[in-house]
């Protein structure tokens, strides 16, 4: 078992290495190591068009993730006091949303959205003198819709954990639903919700085929590395993925060390 253990890690991450390894080639070659140097990450860094799609990816992402976290909670509170066939109907669309795959994702969501542009600017550009299109807008929408699901599963999760006692001890001492939801409730969740904060950043910041869809004119970090790639891979791009990588990383050991100590103590 150790064996297949290891043999099923080098083939996941040894692809990742080998990227990791190139991008500090001194050559021009992206699969040939010649030489030790950090220049391609000065290029990729120096980079106008890496930097402005970097920005938009972190602007999408970040906007994404506090609309998720939001949304997120509130729909975990409220599925909470849910019951019956209801509650399962909704239990299996959250995790449908999670499992579907993401060009379904993207298809559906461009279908939607021409749909409902083509219906609405009729109406609205005569009136406003401004037409809804593909962009900045679009692409948090669809990343929200989609890293909603887990923020709902995290928080669902810790809401699961907490101690029932304490809120019921809130409004025994004479609290209200408002006080007793900012004083007790909300401290409890903080770590599921920065944690489901951190995810939804991560996997909206790394998107690609959703963006892809729905994108419009803007150009995010993932869709500028695929054009980049198509006319053909240099130890650049290795260096803009290898950062990519690191700092996917980062968040997520962030988030699961978030989510460990959020965890109530065993008694």
């Amino acid at each position: 078992m150790r064996i297949y253990a290891l043999a099923v890690y080098l083939f996941l991450y040894l692809p990742i290495g080998i990227i990791a390894l190139f991008s500090f080639s001194a050559g021009r070659s992206a699969s040939q190591m010649q030489g030790f140097s950090l220049q391609w990450y000065g290029k990729a860094l120096g980079n106008p068009f890496v930097v402005d799609a970097l920005k938009t990816s972190a602007s999408v992402a970040f906007t994404s993730a506090v609309l998720a976290s939001i949304f997120g909670t509130m729909a975990a509170l409220a599925l909470t006091g849910m019951r019956g066939r209801l509650r399962v109907l909704f239990d299996g669309m959250i995790y449908v949303a999670v499992m579907i795959p993401g060009i379904v994702i993207g298809i559906a969501t461009l279908i939607a959205l021409v749909t409902v542009f083509g219906a609405v600017n009729p109406w609205l550009e005569p009136l406003t003198g401004w037409k809804l299109s593909m962009g900045f807008g679009s692409l948090v929408g669809a990343h929200v819709l989609f890293t909603m699901s887990l923020v709902i599963i995290l928080v669902r999760a810790r809401i699961e954990g907490m101690d029932r006692a304490l809120i019921e001890a809130s409004s025994d001492l004479g609290a209200g639903p408002i006080a007793t939801f900012r004083q007790v409730t909300l401290p409890m969740l903080a770590p599921a919700i920065f944690a489901g904060f951190l995810l939804s950043f991560t996997f909206s910041f790394d998107d690609f085929i959703i963006a892809f869809f729905v994108a419009g004119p803007q150009t995010t970090l993932p869709i500028y590395i695929f054009s980049s790639i198509r006319r053909g891979v240099t130890p650049e791009i290795n260096a803009i993925g290898t950062m990519v990588m690191a700092a996917s990383l980062a968040v997520l050991i962030v988030a699961q060390l978030t989510l460990r100590r959020g965890k109530p103590d065993a008694h």
